[in-house]
């Protein structure tokens, strides 16, 4: 039997502490301890994680698998890759399992960052909550982002009035062992019946939808994918934004209108939305065989380039040969105020000041690439003591007894939720 093939596919990397919400567990870890950590994670192997920032997003890529030409021959393929070792990576799968979502491959690589294996994978996009491991994988180049938060964010969490409340299995928030919720029971539910979506025409700019009275909620709810970029810095290379942050705006426009039709370097995430694009192409030779299909993917570009820059940016996507469905070219105003409107189901910038204040509405990730990426460290304050500042935090209480593991307080998450120290993972 020929081993099975990655390179025709769309493959993403994810961590554990970007598909699920694993606060609890890092805070057992850092209070309590490794062992207490593994003690926890073997009481609750049975009790499903509640999504993370991620999850939805995965969720509904992994739904377009329905489009695949013949069973067993996937066009998406989703890989954990976890620095648990393999006995508290059985947690992660257990709730893979019982969230339905179609992954069964993983690595688990016990305290060592496993983004080595992304080239080796086919792998073109790498999810973390490790701003580390995500910092180092896109300095070697590799197509990486961090995500901000732990939890589901924005309209994951409740039904809207399109959601039916359909029973659901059980779903801890946080990770603690607790019942569900209703209204995550529902929110999980709609993922079992993502089959169609909305139109989109591919194109730059002026897409339209197949039917124009279909709300964005309606859409949601019909498997609809939604995926928003910024550009320069996460799809182009940051060399048009160097000129911006040493000779101001008037010089880039200058620069750029006097590059209109010289095609950009890529960026780090440009891999993805070249492998999302061959997805598009397969849903465009769907509607040619069922013209009553909606197109579910929707790509769009939000930055804070405008006119004359815009004009460089849709060649250069053109060159590429990849389909965008939406641009919105903001000349400096507030993406947060489309992105509220737009409710991707994630969205990439280079820049913490554009994700910070959308990050609890909009699934964020940050690329950690490039010039706005590059500010040197900040000295200690004044009479701050630097060991101080990098000592372990004390136990909160003792290790936690074999089999009787505690859950800390629920009331006081980690929003940063890294996927873990170096000692040993939680993601």
């Amino acid at each position: 039997m020929p081993p099975y093939d990655l390179d025709h596919r769309l493959v993403v990397g994810v961590s554990s502490s970007a598909l699920f919400d694993l606060s609890t567990s890092q805070r057992v870890f850092d209070e309590q301890g490794i062992d207490a950590y593994r003690a926890y994670q073997d009481t609750y192997r049975d009790r499903m994680l509640r999504p993370g920032v991620a999850f939805e997003f995965v969720q509904r890529l992994l739904s377009l698998n329905d489009l695949s030409p013949a069973a067993g021959d996937p066009l998406v393929e989703v890989f954990i890759l976890s620095k648990n070792d393999p006995s508290t990576g059985l947690r992660v799968m257990s709730s893979v399992a019982a969230h339905g979502l179609p992954i069964s491959r993983a690595i688990f690589t016990q305290g060592v960052a496993p983004y080595a294996y992304i080239p080796a994978l086919n792998i073109s996009l790498f999810l973390s909550g490790d701003a580390g491991d995500v910092r180092a994988a896109t300095t070697l180049g590799h197509p990486a982002g961090q995500v901000l938060g732990s939890a589901a964010v924005g309209h994951v969490a409740p039904p809207g009035p399109t959601a039916p409340r359909t029973s659901g299995a059980r779903v801890a928030p946080g990770d603690a062992p607790v019942a569900a919720e209703p209204a995550v029971e529902a929110a999980m539910a709609t993922g079992a019946a993502m089959a169609t979506g909305v139109a989109g025409v591919a194109g730059v700019g002026d897409a339209t939808t197949a039917d124009a009275s279909l709300t964005r909620g309606e859409a949601a709810d019909a498997g609809e994918l939604r995926v928003a970029f910024d550009f320069d810095g996460v799809l182009a290379d940051d060399s048009a934004e160097r000129i911006f942050q040493s000779g101001g705006l008037e010089q880039f426009h200058q620069y750029e209108s006097a590059r209109k039709i010289t095609e950009h370097h890529a960026g780090p995430i440009l891999p993805f939305l070249r492998a999302l694009s061959t997805i598009q192409r397969r849903e465009e030779e769907r509607v040619a065989e069922d013209p009553g299909y909606r197109p579910r993917v929707r790509v769009s570009i939000v930055t804070a380039r405008s006119a004359p820059s815009h004009e460089r940016a849709v060649n250069t996507l053109r060159s590429w040969g990849v389909t965008v469905n939406d641009a919105f070219f903001l000349g400096g105003a507030d993406k947060g105020r489309v992105l509220r409107v737009l409710r991707p189901h994630i969205f990439f910038d280079d820049q913490r000041g554009h994700l910070d204040p959308v990050a609890r509405e909009v699934a964020s990730v940050l690329v950690p690439y490039g010039v706005t990426n590059e500010a040197p460290v900040a000295s200690p304050a004044p009479g701050a003591d630097a060991a101080e500042a990098s000592a372990p935090v004390a136990p909160a209480g003792a290790a936690l007894p074999a089999g009787a593991p505690a859950v800390p307080d629920e009331t006081t998450p980690d929003e940063t939720a890294p996927d873990a120290p170096a000692l040993v993972p939680a993601g």
